[in-house]
């Protein structure tokens, strides 16, 4: 185990390693040769100490206590659903409570969930307080009640055992806290089972009284249990983990299924801060729950696999054997797809919150503006991506961006001519003069006024040679005071035409994730318009063939998925869709083995309106 510091000795970064040499010396490397992060990291760091321990599991369990304890800035960090409620049970205190809480956890009690909403959570303890009558008041009004030996309106409707006035004492009182923990964390059967017994042992001896309290007992059971959804086997226990990772960051959602029920859930979302892959993050998030939460299920089903090291600490701390599994059919694959659609959702809701708060948006334009050297902020940004298909069918996109938020109208895209296709410098230049070519006076009134005026900054979807194309366009088009950088998606570094050494921006930084913002947004842009070509293209050659109507080219692009799907079947595949006959399949297939593919490639980079 190593730990790096900082000139004021905080502890910066955590990490193990089996050979602590070699570990150490991949950092001192050459700086120029080092990943963004880890050059951070080392411009920052002041000194290092380590500390050995006896297996990676020990290596594990110091790792997670340190992060916690230390909170590194180049760790990863978990941020959690902290605002979500959970349903707790005081167990430290003289007389167990259960209550609906939120915010930091407190030792000493037990925690169940979180769930969405409060009021599903007041709803089962509603019903459960039949069951288990444990007491629900604050304090004061606890106290009060003790003062004045009247117990409140639970006790006389028996949902509460009445402590305060003696009714039950400390010990009967903590066995129903007690017995309530065991239900909600997993035995409901036991207490199903206890109650039928029981029903059926007061109906034997006639005491039917007794029996059709049991009998209402075990109803509240099943209806406190019907607001959890079923999934699987009452026998499965499992932690569902549904991953979804971006460059910046990666979203988590865990779903705690206990008796084939989900339980509860939980969302995450990481910073990105370190070089690690999704199993890692994956690894590092299982560590963190298992800590949290004190249970560690006999099955998790997750997107990506942890570290071997990761399984074997599992088994360590559940003291049995733990199944780390990556489904691939069934009710457990369908339950981890929809918790990986919610981390998808969550991860989405974090950007969109991010990038709709009006604070980040002037403060990444200001950081543009400083790390750029530009005189003033760029209000207005326009973003250039080229795409194509395996060197054919090369188009171009423009998006354009105001005060830092995207202007979904004002995007543009751009068939590239053979000329462009060349390669992609080559395609950027044509993009670049298109974008900036002459408007004759009289054709001003036409054109949009939001293009009447450039953007004072463009950003390439590339790397130095790309910037220099759109730069040598802008000379050529004699434009000023356009300044342009270009975005490598290897290392995420951004490029000036004039310079070159790139420019490394801070990971988490708002700068950077509006550039990124900008450059995924158009690339969607043009991989859409490349498929609405290639889907024109494909109905276009299929109506060239004599007999074959749009219904029929329909049918045949739905059966064989793509017109290489239908030039690669056979005539008597071609005649088993519906509509189509032998004598029209043997058409189609001769008219598509001929000269198909030079009309393709000429319509894809045919000149189209933009």
């Amino acid at each position: 185990m190593y730990r790096f510091r900082d000139a004021e000795g905080r502890v910066i970064y955590v990490g193990k390693a089996k050979s602590l040499r070699s570990r150490l010396s991949s950092y001192f490397a050459d700086l120029d040769a080092l990943h963004p992060r880890t050059r951070s990291l080392m411009l920052t760091a002041a000194a290092v100490d380590w500390t050995v321990v006896g297996n990676e599991i020990e290596a594990l369990q110091l790792e997670f206590a340190w992060i916690k304890e230390f909170d590194p800035r180049f760790n990863v960090r978990y941020r959690d659903d902290k605002s979500f409620p959970y349903l707790v049970v005081t167990l430290g205190e003289e007389f167990p409570r259960a209550l609906v809480a939120r915010g930091a956890k407190r030792a000493g009690s037990r925690y169940f969930g979180p769930y969405a909403h409060a009021w599903a959570i007041r709803g089962s303890l509603d019903a459960l307080l039949r069951v288990f009558p444990v007491r629900t008041c604050s304090r004061g009004v606890f106290d009060r009640a003790r003062r004045s030996g009247r117990p409140c309106l639970l006790a006389d409707i028996d949902k509460c055992s009445a402590p305060c006035v003696g009714r039950v004492d400390e010990v009967e009182h903590r066995q129903i806290a007690e017995d309530l923990c065991s239900f909600l964390g997993g035995r409901a059967r036991d207490f199903q089972r206890r109650l039928s017994d029981e029903m059926a042992e007061a109906a034997q001896s006639l005491d039917y009284e007794r029996a059709a309290r049991r009998r209402d007992d075990l109803g509240a059971l099943h209806r406190a249990l019907e607001r959890n959804s079923v999934v699987f086997d009452e026998s499965v226990d499992a932690d569902v983990i549904g991953c979804v990772v971006d460059d910046l960051e990666a979203g988590f959602e865990v779903f705690h299924v206990r008796e084939g029920r989900i339980r509860g859930q939980r969302s995450y979302v990481v910073e990105r801060v370190d070089d690690s892959d999704e199993g890692h993050l994956l690894g590092r998030l299982l560590i963190s729950l298992v800590e949290e939460t004190g249970e560690c299920p006999p099955l998790v089903l997750a997107s990506f696999a942890p570290p071997s090291d990761v399984v074997d600490w599992l088994a360590w701390r559940r003291g049995a054997r733990v199944d780390v599994r990556v489904p691939s059919r069934g009710a457990k694959r369908d339950l981890l797809a929809t918790a990986t659609a919610n981390a998808e959702q969550r991860l989405a809701l974090h950007k969109a919150r991010r990038s709709g708060d009006l604070t980040a948006r002037s403060l990444a334009l200001t950081q543009l503006q400083a790390e750029l050297g530009l005189a003033e902020a760029p209000l207005r940004i326009e973003t250039i991506d080229v795409s194509h298909l395996g060197g054919s069918g090369v188009v171009g996109s423009l998006v354009v961006f105001e005060d830092g938020a995207p202007r979904p109208r004002e995007s543009r895209t751009f068939a590239i001519s053979a000329e462009g296709s060349r390669d992609d410098t080559s395609a950027v230049n044509e993009v670049v003069s298109r974008r900036f070519r002459p408007v004759p006076t009289a054709e001003v009134a036409d054109r949009r006024r939001t293009f009447a005026y450039p953007p004072q900054l463009l950003v390439i979807d590339g790397g130095l040679p790309q910037v220099r194309a759109a730069a040598r366009a802008l000379r050529e088009r004699e434009v000023v005071g356009v300044t342009v950088v270009g975005l490598a998606k290897r290392l995420e570094e951004v490029w000036l035409a004039d310079s070159d050494d790139p420019i490394i921006l801070p990971r988490s930084s708002d700068a950077l994730y509006l550039l990124q913002r900008m450059r995924d947004e158009a690339h969607r842009v043009a991989i859409q318009f490349q498929r609405r070509r290639r889907s024109r293209v494909n109905r276009s050659a299929l109506l060239d063939v004599p007999g074959l109507g749009p219904a029929r080219a329909k049918s045949l692009l739905k059966a064989f998925g793509s017109i290489a799907g239908v030039r690669a079947a056979g005539i008597d595949e071609l005649a088993t869709v519906d509509g189509i006959g032998p004598n029209l399949a043997a058409r189609i297939s001769a008219a598509l083995a001929v000269g198909t593919d030079d009309a393709v490639s000429e319509m894809l980079s045919s000149e189209v309106p933009s």
